[in-house]
């Protein structure tokens, strides 16, 4: 999944580990993973086994029973083997779907120096989102005494009675009770063969679980985004768009390492009264070409044009995308390798929006070539 004008979700998490100062690296694959994969190798390449770094493509193999990973548990289990290979004391497990900035090496002395069994990265979030979570309850020590996968109604912190503590799914293990539970929930027929669902919440009375806080320099909440709607995964691209957003890409001491797309330089042309090339507030990607049409508080994904007249606010526009003359874009999503044609109006009218796209609660609209009926199983290269 694209995001931030250059970079896939993925990056953040391989990011996060090369910062850190982890090189040892495998990424469970499964179902239709042929671009992940492909972005990997582009994008990842660099590391060198020679010297013990590596990023490892794992494909479910199906090697231990006919079918494929039956949940986030059961995907270690089918590889512990190739864990073995590597002889480590302690395992960092990490969901590739989130936006963050983290030192893992932090979390993993802490798992050390608390003797832990297992750890769990945590962060404060809103009652309301805690639904979406896993949600814990925690002592003085930071041990956690509950854990609940999603709750109907979540248990909150003891000073504030709007906020719970949320798993980031982000986990520590100790390898050998990794590989005392991971064997024992195999051989379970009523599990969900999941780490939210399944191993955490079995691990609170019977091993030393405990919460390892997410925050930042000021003893805040830090920056971390799960982007699995489309509001919030528009939201999250949006607020890149801000003069001082939360999540600064430009840290020269942990940047984020992706595959780059050979494009020339992002350019406006025209500068007359009525027909200028303009973007403010806006991440402009390279190749993108911004052809006498306004663009504000959006971020336009690399080769992508944007012709004369054409009015763009609030948007997320995906790669190589062609947008016609003379349109009107407001608080979209457009999907990638979409033609927009010339007197396009998205955004201005709900009602219309819903007879062709998806428009969400909050008013978010996508856009995808099918919904425009052009051409849906084609694969350009990135």
């Amino acid at each position: 999944m694209p995001f931030g004008g250059k970079y896939r979700i993925i990056d953040f998490a391989l990011s996060n580990c090369v910062n850190s100062g982890l090189r040892h690296i495998g990424v469970l694959t499964q179902y239709k993973s042929h671009s992940l994969i492909r972005h990997l190798q582009r994008a990842w390449g660099f590391m060198r086994p020679e010297i013990g770094e590596f990023v490892e493509i794992i494909p479910a193999q199906q090697r231990l029973r006919q079918e494929w990973y039956r949940g986030t548990a059961d995907a270690i289990y089918q590889n512990l083997d190739i864990i073995y290979r590597h002889q480590p004391e302690y395992v960092l497990i990490l969901g590739g779907d989130h936006i963050y900035t983290m030192d893992y090496a932090k979390m993993i002395r802490a798992h050390v120096e608390a003797n832990a069994d297992l750890t769990v990265g945590c962060i404060e979030v809103s009652r309301e989102e805690a639904r979406s979570f896993g949600v814990m309850s925690v002592d003085e020590d930071l041990r956690i005494t509950k854990f609940t996968e999603k709750p109907k109604d979540p248990e909150t912190i003891p000073h504030d009675p709007d906020v719970a503590l949320a798993s980031m799914g982000i986990y520590v293990f100790s390898m050998t009770y990794l590989t005392k539970v991971l064997i024992e929930d195999a051989a379970d027929d009523s599990s969900d063969h999941d780490f939210g669902k399944d191993i955490i919440p079995k691990s609170i009375d019977r091993a030393k679980a405990i919460a390892y806080p997410f925050l930042n320099e000021f003893g805040k909440p830090a920056y971390w985004r799960d982007v699995g709607t489309l509001y919030s995964y528009w939201k999250a691209n949006i607020e890149l768009c801000d003069i001082e957003p939360e999540l600064n890409l430009y840290r020269r001491d942990w940047p984020i390492w992706a595959y780059q797309s050979q494009s020339p330089p992002a350019k406006f042309a025209f500068d007359d009264e009525g027909r200028r090339g303009m973007a403010v507030d806006t991440l402009v990607a390279g190749g993108v070409i911004i052809s006498g049409a306004l663009v504000r508080h959006s971020l336009i994904f690399f080769n992508t044009t944007v012709e004369t007249g054409t009015v763009i606010e609030d948007s997320v526009v995906l790669p190589k995308v062609s947008i016609g003359k003379n349109c009107v874009l407001k608080r979209v999503i457009i999907d990638k390798g979409a033609y927009i044609p010339d007197g396009t109006q998205i955004g201005v009218d709900p009602e219309e929006d819903r007879k062709r796209f998806l428009v969400t609660d909050e008013g978010i609209v996508l856009v995808t070539p099918g919904m425009l009926n052009q051409r849906l199983h084609f694969e350009r290269d990135d």
